[in-house]
């Protein structure tokens, strides 16, 4: 299996509207071959901002490479730059294959 991650910080005051994006967008993941499950997860909050992950499993990294080629990729990030106003930098993306 395949773990695939992307850590956000988010401005204090935007998890709402973060979370709705989230609740609200259509991933196109449910007939991807070798996606397994979905969760979005929330974090730590500091002085400046809330931390998030989005968190993915996979049958196996090919799948998830696969995916991140596909038109399902595309259509459920279309929309992606249209709330950079509520982060703090860009996403960033750690992927872990399952040990055990």
């Amino acid at each position: 299996m395949f773990i695939a991650m992307n850590r956000f910080r988010i401005l204090l005051g935007k998890e709402e509207e973060f979370e709705s994006v989230w609740k609200n967008r259509d991933t196109h993941l449910e007939n991807v071959p070798g996606f397994i499950n979905f969760n979005l997860v929330k974090g730590d909050k500091d002085d400046e901002c809330t931390l998030y992950a989005s968190h993915s499993t996979w049958e196996s990294q090919d799948d998830f490479i696969a995916w991140t080629k596909s038109e399902a990729f595309k259509l459920a990030h279309k929309n992606a730059g249209q709330h950079k106003d509520i982060y703090i930098g860009h996403p960033v993306f750690e992927g872990f294959n399952v040990v055990m």
